[in-house]
């Protein structure tokens, strides 16, 4: 690491490590809060940033279950989150790999991205469901632990121990940009005084800025050898939503990351080299009203399509709990949907076709069991158009349909 990118402003202190191939420099980020004060001139970006995030929270309010809502921007932040790590997947994939998963056949196959953005997607509902309830885990190192394990359980780079904070040096980007804490004490000090500060971080800074603080100083620790960034964005979306005492956890920011990635990364880096919070924060802070407009415009997309199509399907009693459902999982197959309405598999594929004929759902694969999805949904929660099972790539279901062949009809 370049020592002399660091200058006296910077908010942590080097020292000397010796690393592999020979000596090298570590960095030690001061624990929190820093000694720095919230500049006058981003009030205002900061107000408009609480205020586009109150009304995305009140947004979620206006639909009977906001699930309909969430369960899209969740898929999509697992998506974004690790689109930056160079995991790359489709909705489609990944919904059609959460229908029916499978083990990877090599190291190149599809199925590992897969998995690595499903297991984001578990340790996302993990965490928020532990910080909602009452007994349940609050924003700590054992949190941060587990969620670390889920997400990096059966996946590649799965051998670097899971839920197991580090024992070796890593090192981040090219040439060793940055060297984070060595492992031992120093790094299970840094950990200490960051759960100290997410258990007792006072009311100094506004807890939007106390989030951004925190994600920072995450992945100035780098504690795993993998997985930090996942992590850290993991951890990011639960303090917003923990601080901000927000009615669901709506705001996910690796969409914006992922835009803005070379930002993001130099950004961090200013605060540990020239102590720039300045920056940072404003980043940041731009980012928060940026995610939120795209979320509640998204979210009223989807609110649009739903009354679409409960109008639509309004002479049919039935219909209204299966399209609401269908919002939660916009790929499914007859049985689920005879299993959701307690109808029989006739009368599934009845309502799936009446859908059809409708123009809302699309027949997805032509291996069975037949796999249908909502077209509408992809295009307004993921940005993706979806091709049709005639005009899907050959061979497309067969990998991933594991389930038995549907009873014939009698």
């Amino acid at each position: 690491m370049d020592a002399s990118r660091f200058t006296e402003s910077k908010t942590g202190k080097l020292v000397r490590i010796e690393a592999e191939d020979g000596p090298d420099y570590a960095f030690i980020p001061d624990k929190l809060p820093p000694n720095w004060e919230f500049p006058v001139r981003l009030w205002p970006l900061l107000a408009q940033a609480r205020e586009e995030l109150a009304r995305l929270d009140e947004k979620g309010l206006t639909v009977p279950n906001p699930s309909l809502l969430l369960e899209p921007l969740q898929k999509w932040e697992a998506l974004r989150s690790s689109s930056i790590e160079g995991t790359y997947a489709t909705a489609k994939e990944l919904l059609l790999f959460e229908l029916s998963p499978r083990e990877p056949t090599s190291r190149d196959d599809k199925a590992n991205d897969w998995r690595e953005v499903a297991n984001y997607d578990r340790a996302l509902r993990f965490g928020v469901r532990n910080i909602r309830e009452e007994k349940g885990l609050p924003l700590s190192k054992r949190l941060i632990q587990q969620m670390h394990h889920m997400l990096m359980t059966n996946v590649r780079g799965g051998d670097s121990t899971p839920g197991e904070f580090r024992t070796q040096h890593v090192y981040v980007g090219s040439s060793r940009r940055y060297v984070p804490p060595p492992p031992g004490q120093v790094l299970v000090q840094c950990l200490n005084d960051l759960e100290d500060f997410l258990d007792r971080h006072g009311d100094r800074f506004d807890p939007l800025v106390l989030s951004y603080l925190v994600h920072y100083q995450f992945e100035a620790i780098h504690p795993f050898r993998d997985g930090n960034g996942r992590i850290g964005r993991l951890l990011l979306a639960l303090t917003t939503f923990e601080w901000r005492k927000m009615n669901m956890p709506w705001l996910y920011m690796s969409a914006y990351f992922e835009r803005f990635k070379e930002e993001y990364v130099d950004n961090m880096f200013r605060v540990s080299t020239h102590g720039d919070w300045d920056r940072w924060i404003e980043f940041c802070l731009r980012g928060t009203a940026f995610q939120c407009r795209d979320a509640i415009e998204r979210c009223d997309k989807l609110g649009r399509l739903r009354a679409t199509m409960h109008e639509a399907m309004d002479r049919y009693p039935r219909m209204a709990q299966l399209i609401d459902r269908m919002f939660v999982s916009p790929i499914f197959t007859a049985s689920e949907v005879a299993q959701w309405g307690s109808t029989s598999m006739p009368t599934a594929r009845r309502d799936i076709e009446l859908l059809q004929k409708s123009g809302f759902v699309r027949h997805f694969s032509g291996e069975r069991p037949m796999v249908f999805g909502i077209p509408g949904i992809f295009q307004v929660a993921y940005d993706e158009g979806v091709e049709s099972a005639s005009q899907s790539p050959a061979g497309e279901g067969q990998a991933l349909a594991t389930e038995e062949p549907e009873p014939s009809d009698k």
